[in-house]
């Protein structure tokens, strides 16, 4: 039998979910809709510059040296902190590839 208690819990958990739901389709309804002005913008202030190629591969090697050293001072190892290295690769990619293609 469900209670009166179980049934509140659904619908505020439905209410909490289609929030959620159209609140991310609108981010990506608004990033879709801002991905041109963007673009020229990064074209701008980025291209005179070393340029996105160059500093992307530049990245990726920074990136992997990183997250090898961070692996091993974590002290499980490269295995433990798989999820974590994962993650924190991506973030430290996209920052240091865009960092290295500004300053450069």
């Amino acid at each position: 039998m469900v209670g009166e208690s179980d049934n509140k819990d659904k619908n505020e958990s439905r209410k909490i979910a289609i929030a959620l739901v159209s609140l991310v389709l609108v981010f990506a309804l608004a990033a879709l809709l801002m991905l041109p002005a963007l673009a020229e913008i990064a074209a701008v202030h980025l291209a005179p510059g070393l340029g996105l190629k160059d500093a992307a591969v530049i990245s990726f090697f920074i990136t992997v040296v990183i997250m090898i050293v961070f692996a091993v001072a974590s002290g499980d190892g490269l295995l433990g902190e798989l999820q974590f290295i994962l993650g924190g690769f991506f973030l430290f990619f996209v920052i240091v590839w865009l960092l290295v293609a500004w300053i450069f």
